[in-house]
């Protein structure tokens, strides 16, 4: 989605134009033509060109004579994800984004991203990194190198590659390095906010300072944590399952090794399995939740977010979990982060 502003042309231009930005997009041969405010007229390809010449219009000819006045697209306030896998299905690779004035804003190139999920991620980083010290004396931990990025940039790189372009980053700890090496995310065609936690708030208190999310739908991350995480499945989960909230959850092999004797309550054998083998889920510290969850949250209160699964069981609201089956690891001491090294070379993202 980088560099989106390479596939506008504007309703004033000649069809000469239009062939010269076209022959610039390549594999991404598509343009969408706009008027003086930025709005979606039409769409033009190789094939509109060549059907107008064929047709007897003239190469200096304006655009508007040959455009496709019905293109595909999608309103960012207003859509889902199934959308967005039906265009994917019927084969539309490249498509607009606009805003409720009908003004383009973005466009999605699923030769680049693999979706366009309607979420805000929440990225929190405002963590001291005790336990890596002294490599986080003066660097904050999500910014310490993995392989050629740093640990948040495998985060928000992941993201948005999966169509994520809103997001929050929670920061405290160093958080100006934080702020000054991802900037406003306008380069690349992001939106990042950041929310400052002047006193510690615990791993989500600080969503209590967000009033102005985007979606419906919001996902919230460690920033610490090296996941190949797919995104879009959990996401469908999420939706199919109407769950509240949905953790990524990371399972766990524990292998007896000897027999694991089974009896009743007076202690009567009732039988036996011989070196079993039991799969247990941990918290992966990823989590999908509906906007209106962020209600339970305290204003300005060390909140972490343990404590609002547990404000939601209380509430007999739904919390499901998705197994995580790829990789993922929380790059939280030493040994950690060596393994991150060795790794990030073989994870198959």
């Amino acid at each position: 989605m980088v560099n989106y502003i390479q596939h506008l042309l504007k309703k004033a231009s000649s069809i000469k134009d239009a062939l010269i930005k076209l022959d610039a997009l390549a594999k991404d041969a598509i343009l969408f033509i706009i008027d003086d405010l930025g709005k979606l007229q039409g769409s033009l390809t190789d094939g509109d060109v060549r059907r107008g010449l064929l047709n007897g219009v003239q190469i200096n000819e304006n655009v508007t004579k040959i455009l496709q006045t019905n293109p595909k697209f999608i309103l960012k306030s207003n859509y889902d994800l199934q959308e967005i896998i039906d265009l994917r299905s019927e084969n539309y690779k490249v498509f607009p984004v606009l805003d409720d004035d009908g003004i383009i804003i973005n466009v999605v190139n699923f030769r680049l991203i693999k979706s366009y999920l309607p979420l805000d991620a929440v990225i929190m980083a405002g963590g001291k990194g005790t336990r890596l010290r002294p490599l986080t004396n003066d660097v904050p931990k999500p910014l310490l190198p993995v392989g050629d990025k740093t640990i948040m940039e495998h985060n928000v790189d992941r993201l948005v590659e999966f169509g994520i372009d809103d997001f929050w980053f929670s920061v405290n700890y160093l958080g100006e390095k934080i702020k000054k090496f991802f900037g406003s995310g306008k380069e690349k065609n992001l939106s990042i906010n950041y929310v400052w936690e002047d006193t510690p708030l615990g791993t989500i208190g600080a969503i209590s300072k967000i009033d102005n999310l985007k979606h419906a739908d919001v996902l919230v991350t460690n920033s610490d944590i090296l996941t190949n995480l797919d995104y879009e499945q959990f996401y469908l989960d999420f939706k199919r399952s109407n769950a509240d909230l949905s953790i990524a959850s990371i399972p766990y092999n524990v292998n007896i090794p000897y027999a694991v004797l089974e009896k009743d309550e007076d202690a009567t054998i009732t039988g036996f399995k011989e070196k079993p083998t039991y799969t247990y889920y941990s918290n992966g510290g990823i989590y999908l939740m509906k906007k209106s969850v962020l209600g339970l949250i305290p204003k300005n209160t060390f909140y972490n977010a343990t404590d609002l699964i547990e404000k939601l069981l209380s509430l007999n609201k739904k919390v499901v979990s998705f197994s995580l089956e790829g990789y993922w690891l929380d790059v939280g001491k030493h040994d950690d982060y060596k393994k991150a090294q060795i790794d990030i070379n073989k994870i198959k993202f």
